[in-house]
């Protein structure tokens, strides 16, 4: 799967779970650990968890090889590395804390309208 594939696939899982603020920063001219990050909330740790659970279960079915998973235990933070493509999973407080969006700033944002319910 292209790594713009991979991109939609995790948005619309995300999405089909009702994370909030999701992101897609375009990072392939900046860091070679990726094509993009995606980065969207869950408003409880339980709803973090159940974000994770989607995208990771249709990477699945994709057949998708997920490098790991970080942090779904404390669901403050989940990192889920789909290769090109590395999702985070923020509850509001930490996605605020850490701000990655500044932080990879350089970054131009991809237009994800069309996978998104609004």
């Amino acid at each position: 799967m292209d790594s713009k594939k991979l991109l939609e696939m995790a948005v619309k899982a995300g999405d089909g779970r009702r994370a909030e603020d999701i992101v897609a920063l375009k990072v392939d001219q900046i860091s070679p650990m990726a094509d993009y990050f995606v980065i969207m909330t869950g408003g409880s740790d339980r709803q973090v968890q159940a974000i994770a659970n989607a995208i990771i279960e249709k990477a699945h079915e994709e057949k998708v090889s997920i490098g790991s998973v970080e942090g779904k235990n404390h669901a403050q933070w989940v990192l889920i590395d789909l290769g090109d493509v590395v999702v985070h999973v923020f509850r509001e407080e930490t996605r605020a804390f850490y701000n990655l969006e500044k932080l990879w700033a350089d970054a131009p944002m991809v237009n994800i309208n069309e996978w998104v319910n609004d």
